[in-house]
């Protein structure tokens, strides 16, 4: 009674504007059935999703921890930290692809893709630090420090109506549509490329007995290969470049149209090209892969004239030891320079074209129009890209110089930033008998002696100097005075 006397005596009175103002306002009580509906909100699409999950627990094998035995210390923290960003949002997400693969295999992953309902607006809300990238397919590169990793919403079926698109060959040119997870792993093109991993649950959902494949040691495609060659025939080279990798045998039904579809790999995009041949060269079995792809026919056109070089046994050789130097080093741990890879495979051509120019200019510039001839033809197929051509033209270009033995040339070459690729590159062509192993040996020897036996190892110089012309004495004006 006493609080009600106060408030009436000291209580300002409310007029209109304020009294209106505060009824605009929410209540307590209606702030609470507010966030009570968000709630039950929340809770609806949970139920949604899992509705969905059981939908799809139904038309899949499901995999415990038991059978797979995923070894979790092998699992990305970029990727638990998506994971775990999208299904606290409410989405289903989950791990797959190569990266699932490879856990079951017991292997270290070397990235991690991400599957997701969420559509890429969704995940890019959900994460601050990410990105919308792609035409062919839209994805979301999301970032966490140094790590990104790549996330893309479960695919629908391309022939539905949308934002898809196919050429008249079949392949596919645009493919903006979303659908179900078991859509989306129809989609995908091996059996053991479509099995998806829930760190949450540690399950895996496979729905075209990929886990079966891979304790079999098969490489099988979903559906009719004919058809998902069409859709995308760099699907060819990778069926190569797995079975190689992964010790598996291809099924008669997935190899036997590779061959007669070669030729589709001439409507693939150079880039798209490049980058799976790079994978395929820098898998560790690139030796295994170029021996099925000439099997196959698929080498032909990737690089030009590359089967010709393979059919003479100089040019093979070559090409086969620079290949199992590469293999080599993939295997253990360290790392292949692209550019020395791609000069090695392409140098043969470099020699047939400068043999042509030399009859036309001086051996320096006839080389420089070679490589330019080689890069030109090879970039309507494969675009290398001009970071490693650079590179590529800097090794070709420093094989006659080490044949100059005199004078201050070889302390010159010695300090060139590309000295090592040029001087490994020597190696390998003193190896496969293309020149002599003394050549080789010299430059071995030259580069370890100290600076007095450097100066000691050098030739004379036998060839004729050339005589310099004196320099023209300018006539002398003679400026008469008047």
């Amino acid at each position: 009674m006493i609080r009600k006397l106060f408030n009436k005596i000291f209580k300002p009175r409310l007029t209109k504007s304020t009294r209106s103002n505060l009824e605009s306002q929410p209540t307590e009580t209606a702030l609470s059935r507010t966030s009570n509906r968000s709630a039950l909100n929340v809770k609806s699409n949970r139920k949604k999703t899992v509705d969905k999950h059981n939908n799809y627990r139904d038309s899949a094998t499901v995999i415990p921890f038991k059978t797979h035995q995923i070894d979790r210390s092998l699992l990305s923290n970029a990727a638990l930290k998506t994971i775990d960003g999208l299904q606290k949002a409410g989405f289903d997400a989950y791990i797959v692809g190569g990266a699932v693969r490879d856990l079951l295999l017991n292997r270290h992953p070397k990235d991690f893709d991400v599957a997701t309902d969420a559509t890429p607006e969704e995940i890019n809300r959900v994460f601050r630090r990410s990105r919308i990238i792609g035409r062919r397919f839209r994805l979301v590169h999301v970032l966490f420090g140094d790590e990104t990793i790549e996330v893309s919403t479960f695919r629908g079926h391309h022939e539905t109506k949308g934002d898809a698109q196919t050429n008249e060959s079949g392949r596919i040119i645009r493919d903006n549509i979303f659908g179900s997870l078991e859509e989306d792993a129809t989609r995908r093109d091996f059996t053991i490329n479509a099995m998806y991993y829930d760190p949450t649950s540690q399950e895996v959902l496979d729905f075209h007995h990929g886990f079966a494949d891979i304790q079999t040691g098969v490489l099988r495609m979903i559906g009719k290969p004919e058809t998902r060659y069409a859709e995308d025939p760099v699907r060819m080279l990778r069926a190569v470049r797995l079975s190689a990798k992964l010790g598996l045998t291809i099924e008669p039904a997935t190899m036997s149209p590779i061959a007669k579809m070669a030729d589709l790999l001439q409507d693939v995009p150079p880039s798209r090209l490049f980058d799976e041949m790079l994978k395929l060269f820098l898998s560790g079995h690139a030796v295994e892969s170029v021996s099925v792809l000439r099997a196959q026919h698929l080498h032909h056109g990737l690089l030009p004239m590359l089967d010709v070089v393979l059919e003479q046994p100089m040019g093979e050789r070559f090409v086969m030891l620079a290949l199992e130097n590469t293999d080599t080093r993939i295997l253990s741990g360290k790392s292949a320079n692209p550019s020395f890879l791609f000069a090695t495979l392409l140098w043969h051509e470099v020699l047939t074209a400068w043999e042509t120019y030399k009859t036309e200019a001086p051996p320096i510039p006839a080389l420089h129009s070679a490589m330019n001839e080689v890069i030109a033809t090879q970039a309507e197929k494969l675009a290398i890209h001009n970071r490693f051509t650079a590179t590529m033209k800097e090794i070709w270009g420093m094989q006659p110089r080490f044949e100059q033995r005199t004078g201050k040339r070889p302390f010159a070459l010695l300090t060139h930033p590309r000295y090592r690729a040029g001087y490994d590159f020597l190696l390998l062509r003193c190896e496969s008998g293309e020149v002599h192993a003394e050549l080789g040996e010299w430059w071995t020897a030259f580069a370890n002696a100290d600076a007095e036996t450097k100066t000691s190892m050098l030739q004379t110089d036998t060839a004729p100097k050339k005589r310099r012309k004196k320099p023209r004495k300018k006539p002398s004006s003679n400026v008469g005075t008047s």
